[in-house]
């Protein structure tokens, strides 16, 4: 392979956020995992599914039909989004639906109509983000959400997958957690309030202004954890992971629109704190493994 190639190959990898992967492959698993107590075909293929194809679906698509807007966000290049050189726009979206075909193809054979639903669900909202033509990240709130399903959907499959009983505390569980991912996107969108207003795109945070958001960000949080309080044990533990993100956002409370690129410091600690709280989410699916 050519100097070239690797070159462009390894920006097509980056474009796909491998310091997020485990952000979707981790509830898939846990959810399949906690349901079936066992490893089985099923769990490994939909976890490296959730691992790097979905991932090279939802940000390489995003990554091409952005770049325009990127050019002018000082974020990307980096982690925080690859800037696609234009020439390999064509190589991405072909990389993100060729290596997502065949683990689709996989789960929908092994699945039901449920698996399959929440499966279409989750592959829609990927594209849906993006794409042309329906761009829900344009759409204020409704990008909140969108994003929100990104993280969320795998569990359900996994859950569908796993033939999961829909109990209360699976319910609250899956809506702390969407309730979380909507805070996640509504911060993040703060620090992007310059370049996507520059490049007249809309967002829940070019619209109800940055100290609005991160107070509704905020809220979302403690609404998530507030909800853990009322799952089965040892769930209220979780209740806890919430602190954290709440501390680092308070901070921001006073923001306003022409310092909201200075919130990216935050956001760099956010993705430190995914970390982190996932290896105590760890724990705490380890306690209610062994209860």
């Amino acid at each position: 392979m050519s100097a070239s190639l690797t070159r462009d190959a390894a920006q097509i990898v980056l474009s796909s956020r491998p310091i997020s992967w485990i952000n979707t492959a981790f509830p898939f698993a846990a959810a399949y995992l906690l349901t079936t107590r066992e490893v089985d075909l099923t769990l490994v293929l939909g976890t490296l599914y959730f691992l790097i194809p979905y991932n090279l679906a939802m940000y390489g698509i995003n990554d091409v039909f952005d770049y325009a807007s990127d050019l002018a966000n000082p974020r990307k290049g980096g982690i925080e989004g690859a800037l696609l050189a234009p020439r390999i726009h064509r190589a991405t979206l072909w990389a993100a639906a060729l290596s997502n075909l065949p683990f689709l193809v996989y789960l929908v054979l092994v699945g039901d109509a449920t698996s399959w639903i929440w499966l279409a669900v989750s592959v829609f909202a990927v594209i849906a983000y993006s794409a042309p033509g329906l761009r829900f990240k344009e759409r204020p709130f409704l990008d909140s959400t969108t994003s929100s399903t990104h993280f969320v959907s795998p569990a359900i499959v996994g859950l569908a997958l796993a033939g999961a009983a829909v109990t209360p505390t699976v319910v609250i569980v899956l809506i702390a957690f969407f309730l979380w991912g909507m805070a996640a996107h509504a911060f993040g969108a703060v620090q992007d309030i310059a370049p996507d207003r520059e490049a007249g795109i809309g967002s829940v945070a070019t619209v109800i202004g940055a100290r609005a958001t991160v107070r509704l960000a905020i809220g979302l949080w403690v609404l998530a954890g507030v909800a853990m309080l009322f799952t089965a044990w040892p769930g209220p533990l979780a209740a806890v992971l919430v602190v954290p993100y709440i501390v680092n956002a308070a901070p921001w409370w006073r923001v306003t629109d022409d310092t909201s690129a200075a919130t990216n410091r935050a956001w760099r600690r956010f993705i430190a704190l995914n970390y982190i709280a996932g290896f105590l989410a760890t724990m705490i699916l380890i306690l209610a493994w062994v209860s």
